[in-house]
């Protein structure tokens, strides 16, 4: 069965490398990745916050937070 790994990211040009560099390379048969925009879905910024993210881009692996880079800090997502 794959890990979830959901991918955090606010569109902004840093977010949108990290998804074309590591989101579309991780194994699709070990990961079932979704990408949540969190600039277009808003709704979902409680969730992120709730799973440990502090900035976009960022993975949530089974519950693990990995930051990458620093695009934007959650709150200026607000």
């Amino acid at each position: 069965m794959a890990e979830k790994a959901i991918f955090y990211h606010a569109g902004c040009p840093v977010c949108v490398d990290a998804e074309q560099r590591f989101a579309a390379l991780l194994d699709k048969s070990q990961f079932d990745v979704e990408i949540v925009h969190l600039g277009e879905n808003k709704l979902r910024l409680a969730e992120a916050e709730r799973a440990g993210v502090k900035s976009v881009p960022a993975f949530v692996i089974e519950g693990t937070v990995y930051h990458i880079n620093h695009g934007a800090d959650l709150a200026a997502l607000r």
